[in-house]
């Protein structure tokens, strides 16, 4: 069967990320320089990201494309390098595809010998950071790996000689979430913006007191609000008409969350000033993995 699916033009491609918030499938990213389609099945063939190239890379081509094959999709992976294979069997387990996973999987083991990466390592990635050993048990688990259930333990005694004492929030305006926020708002003026993916807050427990305090505040969730190109134009106003000072995009180290630097970007491209932006990846345990100016 012959249907509508996206082509990129690599040569022409120069890896601005333009096109990826705007494939609301989620089949494109960012690897090694160049955007990359990681996932044929997730392509719906509307070219929805095709006005956003200002480069002319991305095309529609009408070619053979059903019954999607998982072995072949692998096959041909293989020689794009382990950044591709790790992307891809990401990308399958986030939309539920198990029986692909399954498939994708057996077939690299198969082919262990023949590999010019370390599978065990690709396997690692794809866990995000969990044993080798139990991808295969994810992949009929399925679904996204933000969303695998674990447990942390009982916290109670970790700080027992820290007093407790009632601590005071720190937030200074309303509304927060993106959708609903007035980028000209006279307390985003001249401020500086924290934007927040909305699981970390839960997460750190020392949010308010060590990174909302003495800022205004903006929170999304890049992965589950929708009409998100609506977010893109508010950060561009921000910038540009609140006059900003700083941004800093929190996000937890789900790959979901990159989403919300992306938009960040975008709207920096799009603006006449340029403020600085940093990014502050957080740990589903509560902690700081990283922090860096982009």
């Amino acid at each position: 069967m012959k249907r509508d699916i996206i082509k990129i033009d690599e040569e022409l491609c120069n890896g601005c990320g333009d096109c990826v918030p705007n494939c609301y499938e989620g089949a494109l990213q960012i690897i090694d320089g160049k955007v990359r389609l990681i996932s044929e099945l997730m392509c719906d063939g509307l070219g929805a990201c095709i006005g956003h190239c200002p480069e002319g890379a991305i095309t529609i081509e009408k070619r053979e494309a059903q019954p999607y094959n998982e072995i072949v999709v692998i096959k041909d992976m293989i020689k794009k390098g382990k950044n591709v294979i790790v992307a891809h069997l990401k990308h399958l387990e986030e939309h539920g595809e198990t029986a692909y996973l399954q498939q994708g999987v057996r077939y690299l083991e198969e082919h262990r010998a023949e590999l010019d990466f370390d599978l065990d390592k690709v396997k690692y990635e794809v866990n995000h950071g969990e044993k080798e050993e139990t991808l295969e048990e994810h992949a009929h688990e399925g679904g996204c790996p933000g969303a695998v259930a674990m447990s942390f333990g009982n916290r109670k005694n970790e700080n027992e000689e820290t007093k407790q004492v009632k601590l005071r929030s720190e937030l200074t305006q309303w509304p927060i979430q993106m959708h609903l926020v007035n980028p000209v708002a006279p307390y985003f003026r001249d401020s500086d913006l924290l934007l927040v993916a909305d699981c970390v807050a839960y997460a750190l427990g020392d949010f308010h007191q060590e990174h909302l305090k003495g800022k205004s505040l903006a929170i999304a969730c890049p992965k589950l609000d929708s009409s998100t190109e609506v977010y893109v134009e508010k950060i561009h106003r921000l910038i540009d008409e609140a006059k900003v000072n700083t941004i800093t995009v929190m996000m937890m180290e789900v790959p979901c969350c990159g989403g919300l630097l992306q938009m960040v970007k975008l709207a920096s491209d799009k603006s006449q000033r340029k403020v600085p932006v940093k990014a502050v990846i957080v740990g589903i345990k509560g902690e700081i993995l990283s922090e860096e100016f982009v």
